[in-house]
C-alpha cells in the first residue's frame, strides 16, 4: 500500500525543519506591543532559528526593535536611541 501510495507521488518522507540560518547573525531584537499574526514566542523562535537573540530592554546594543500595536516605552526609548523599528511585515521581509 505504501509503495503504491508513493507511486502516486506521495511524499512519505519526514519534513525536516529547516537548517537554522545566520541571516540576523549578531542581531539584537526587542519585541514591544502586539504582532499582528505572530505571537511573541514565535517572533523569537523566528529570530533565535536565524541567528539573532532577542532581548527584554532597549540599549545601545539593540539592533532592531520590533514593534506592534499599543507599543509603549520601549518604542518610545527605541526612537530616541535611532534604534531602526520594524513592523511585523518589514521583519518578516528579512527573512529567507
Amino acid at each position: 500500500l505504501l509503495a503504491r501510495l508513493e507511486s502516486l507521488g506521495l511524499n512519505l518522507k519526514s519534513q525536516a525543519q529547516a537548517p537554522a540560518g545566520n541571516t540576523l547573525a549578531w542581531e539584537a531584537f526587542v519585541l514591544t506591543g502586539t504582532l499582528p499574526t505572530l505571537s511573541r514566542k514565535e517572533a523569537s523562535a523566528l529570530i533565535e532559528r536565524e541567528g539573532g537573540r532577542v532581548t527584554g530592554s532597549v540599549s545601545k546594543k539593540t539592533s532592531f526593535v520590533l514593534a506592534g500595536e499599543e507599543a509603549g516605552s520601549k518604542l518610545e526609548k527605541a526612537l530616541a536611541l535611532g534604534i531602526p523599528v520594524l513592523s511585523e511585515e518589514e521583519f518578516l521581509h528579512m527573512l529567507p
